[in-house]
């Protein structure tokens, strides 16, 4: 008999399933621990300011004064305190002082840092080391002590701007009273808050601008185009959100700015420096009306959120249509 052997198909050896990779095992109680981490500088944000938030809108409603402060007794008065705000003629002539005094500051904040930073990167190393440090020395110093120089270097007898002037025979300017003058202390003060506020912005701008390719500048050099039209179609767009973030942080700087002019003239002459948080002050302390200080405040936060709001619903437009 001949043997029939039947041939077996070869058997192909299936690996099994792999089981998907079992995530790493969670130590018992450590999903708590970043919120106990983040839970300190939570609580001191709320204290430093949501708490001095709430008690400045709270005050805004209430009869506060000295009296309230010292026995605690205040009772709510409802919106009084803002309509006898809104009536005062004062107020409104101080609110559209201070959005000149913002427009000024943030127009030449913004054309002498962008100036400054296209400045910075054309020059050598050594150039670019020497001026970031001048940049960051102004930047450090403290205002008080910057406004204090100011007000020595425009002093009326002692200051040196005084005597460079009639040095050079400006005899007018012998003796002159810079801050006895309403629109010569406006003009000394805008020009503080653009050179304390110029070395950020600059130095902000200018660390964009190394993030520009080098490549598409020979581009447009090989086109033939010019530095405004390169600076326009190139290094503009590119730098558009740092250039906006600066902006916005320049118009809430300058928009809150007390230091400078209440150590410098205290709103004087006149009211010829007054500008909104100098006229809350202001309001709070002369007769210790708390209540319309407060409101003053408020005031003051609804309109430059109002203008922030207004800016960048107009940017997001503007990067749509792009």
């Amino acid at each position: 008999m001949t043997a029939v052997h039947e041939r077996t198909p070869p058997r192909t050896l299936r690996r099994p399933p792999r089981r998907p990779p079992r995530p790493p095992r969670r130590a018992a109680g450590s999903g708590g621990w970043p919120c106990l981490l983040v839970a300190p500088a939570v609580l001191g944000m709320v204290y430093l300011l949501l708490y001095p938030l709430a008690r400045a809108v709270l005050i805004s409603f209430q009869d506060f004064g000295l009296r309230e402060l010292i026995l605690g007794d205040a009772h709510f008065t409802g919106f009084d305190n803002y309509t006898t705000l809104l009536s005062d003629p004062r107020f409104w002539t101080v609110v559209r002082r201070t959005f000149l005094f913002m427009a000024l500051n943030v127009v030449l904040i913004m054309v002498l840092s962008t100036l400054v930073a296209l400045m910075v990167e054309r020059l050598g190393r050594f150039g670019r080391t020497v001026v970031l440090s001048a940049l960051v020395l102004t930047w450090a110093m403290p205002v008080v002590a910057a406004t204090t120089v100011f007000q020595w270097l425009f002093h009326s007898e002692f200051g040196i701007v005084n005597h460079t002037l009639t040095g050079l025979g400006f005899t007018s300017f012998e003796g002159y009273p810079w801050l006895a003058h309403g629109p010569a202390a406006f003009a000394i003060l805008v020009t503080l808050v653009v050179w304390q506020s110029v070395p950020f912005a600059a130095i902000t701008l200018y660390s964009a601008l190394t993030t520009v390719p080098g490549e598409l500048y020979e581009a447009a050099r090989i086109d033939g185009a010019s530095g405004p039209r390169v600076f326009r179609s190139i290094t503009l767009p590119i730098v558009r959100p740092v250039f906006m973030l600066v902006l916005s942080l320049e118009v809430i700087w300058t928009f809150k700015a007390f230091v400078q002019i209440w150590v410098m003239t205290r709103g004087g002459p006149g009211d010829a420096t007054t500008i909104l948080p100098v006229y809350a002050v202001q309001t709070a302390l002369s007769g210790q009306h708390y209540d319309l200080g407060s409101a003053a405040s408020m005031v003051t936060v609804l309109l430059m959120s109002g203008v922030l709001v207004l800016y960048f619903r107009q940017m997001f437009r503007q990067e749509a249509e792009l």
